[in-house]
């Protein structure tokens, strides 16, 4: 079962590295159980597993013999009789831009070993609260996230903490925020019915603050048309075309989708005959950056028809980034 990120290490001279330090997650107690922690380590020949030389507070050190794909992983029946610890996790927040007057703030529950700039990759243009993050969290455990002042809508009421190490990173809470507060005061709590007291459920309570250079509140005072500059002059959501949707979200579309999501595009782009056998051959060799710029031009090229096909299986394939990148 993976413990960590999967880290493909190279090196202009193999000899010059001899020794690994991966980061884990585990806390002091959870290290006590012997052999719950090891390195997988991938080449072309196959996968072995590799013993640590030591396990420190933060790392997993290992002895390897040259250099390929690592990662960590847990012994699953020595994780699974030990449940009931809790991993070193991180509580990540990410402010979505305005789109209109309600934002959202995404709230992130992930394993400590988790780098941050992984996540912030598949954000778009939402920026990440800078904030302490660190708390306990148990596999299984359920949890639910509270805000103070109430009266923001939060989804879903209560969701399970899961080990998951990508290829995609969802909110696991989402919190939409109208009025345009400054500050707000969110927990993370268990969600334990027979412990009545909140904050003895309570494993992450911070006061976020939500002004910023980058953010820009809904103007409220609108000009007149006529003295709007033409550059601004946005037409209405539903008056642009499919292709221009398309060309207005393509630097986020190509940062942020997932490989998976992109073959299941190709997919059903073929079976919809919006591309051909050679456009499909010609995209999936390719490596995940470039395969969607080839998805996302090659479509629009084709112009709204087609634009609006893509739309509507990204939607369907993965409705979270559509409503991301704003796609309907």
């Amino acid at each position: 079962m993976a413990a960590g990120m999967l880290f493909d290490i190279k090196c202009s001279e193999e000899a010059a590295v001899c020794q690994l330090h991966l980061p884990h997650c585990e806390t002091k107690d959870a290290l006590l159980v012997d052999g719950l922690l090891t390195v997988v380590h991938i080449t072309d020949d196959g996968m072995s597993i590799l013993e640590p030389l030591e396990i420190t507070n933060t790392h997993v050190v290992v002895k390897v013999p040259h250099l390929s794909a690592f990662g960590l992983v847990w012994d699953f029946v020595k994780r699974f009789l030990n449940l009931s610890l809790p991993i070193n996790g991180q509580v990540l927040l990410f402010l979505r831009p305005p789109f209109t007057s309600c934002q959202a703030l995404d709230v992130f529950l992930l394993p400590e070993n988790i780098p941050l700039d992984k996540v912030a990759a598949q954000r778009g243009r939402a920026e990440n609260i800078s904030i302490s993050s660190d708390c306990e969290l148990s596999f299984g455990q359920s949890y639910s996230v509270h805000c103070e002042p109430e009266g923001f809508m939060i989804q879903p009421e209560c969701a399970p903490f899961r080990s998951r190490y990508g290829p995609n990173f969802h909110p696991t809470f989402e919190v939409f925020l109208t009025g345009n507060p400054e500050n707000v005061t969110l927990m993370v709590q268990k969600d334990q019915e027979e412990v009545q007291d909140q904050e003895r459920r309570a494993v992450w309570r911070r006061v976020v603050n939500l002004t910023g250079s980058r953010r820009e509140t809904p103007q409220r005072n609108v000009p007149a048309e006529d003295n709007v500059p033409a550059e601004d002059n946005v037409p209405a959501e539903d008056n642009v075309p499919a292709d221009e949707k398309l060309l207005l979200v393509r630097t986020d579309f190509v940062n942020r989708v997932s490989e998976s999501i992109l073959d299941q595009l190709l997919d059903e782009l073929l079976q919809r005959r919006v591309i051909n056998d050679q456009e499909m051959q010609s995209t999936s060799t390719k490596a995940r950056t470039q395969k969607a710029r080839d998805v996302i031009d090659t479509v629009r090229r084709k112009g709204p028809e087609a634009s609006s096909d893509l739309i509507a299986v990204l939607r369907q394939k993965d409705p979270h980034l559509s409503r991301e990148l704003n796609l309907r």
